[in-house]
């Protein structure tokens, strides 16, 4: 089981944020592009400045849907199903299914009723924080930007619950 821990920036004009290992030695870092025309656009970085992979919105679309692409291959395709008393995801390419309360940011992604991955929000801290529990064998960069796309969906409806609650 491999551990890693999110923390994104309290206030960022541009979405950038360190994943760190259970040392707290920086694995990746995620960088938005700012002011992006066609939706939002994230690249997943090693820790030697490469790109392993860039997550970006689908626009044009009735429910959210974020592609993964992974050396210039879309590998993924994470899709927020309509659903009407919790949250639901599924991550196409793959198959695998995502479980569990997404608006806690305490959930569960399955690989054919195998848990895979497990992210759980830390409590008490300054800025958005995860622990991501990622099973041996599964593919961490994959993985990883699952997590960071069902993120930007939750970000967003955030976002538009507060517009709407300001009378915007």
């Amino acid at each position: 089981m491999r551990k890693l821990f999110m923390k994104q920036q309290v206030f960022s004009l541009t979405d950038k944020f360190s994943v760190k290992n259970e040392v707290e030695e920086d694995v990746y870092e995620v960088k938005g592009d700012f002011l992006t025309v066609g939706g939002k656009k994230l690249h997943i970085m090693d820790a030697n400045g490469r790109e392993v992979a860039m997550v970006r919105q689908k626009l044009l679309s009735l429910m959210p849907r974020f592609i993964v692409t992974i050396n210039d291959e879309q590998v993924a395709m994470i899709v927020k199903k309509i659903s009407f008393f919790k949250a639901k995801y599924i991550v196409e390419g793959p198959g695998w299914e995502v479980n569990g309360s997404i608006l806690d940011h305490d959930y569960k992604i399955t690989d054919n009723g195998r848990e895979i991955v497990s992210l759980h929000k830390v409590w008490l801290s300054w800025g958005d924080s995860y622990e991501i529990d990622i099973a041996d064998g599964t593919d961490e960069v994959l993985a990883l930007a699952a997590v960071i796309a069902i993120d930007c969906v939750k970000a967003e409806q955030d976002q538009s619950a507060a517009y709407v609650n300001t009378g915007n």
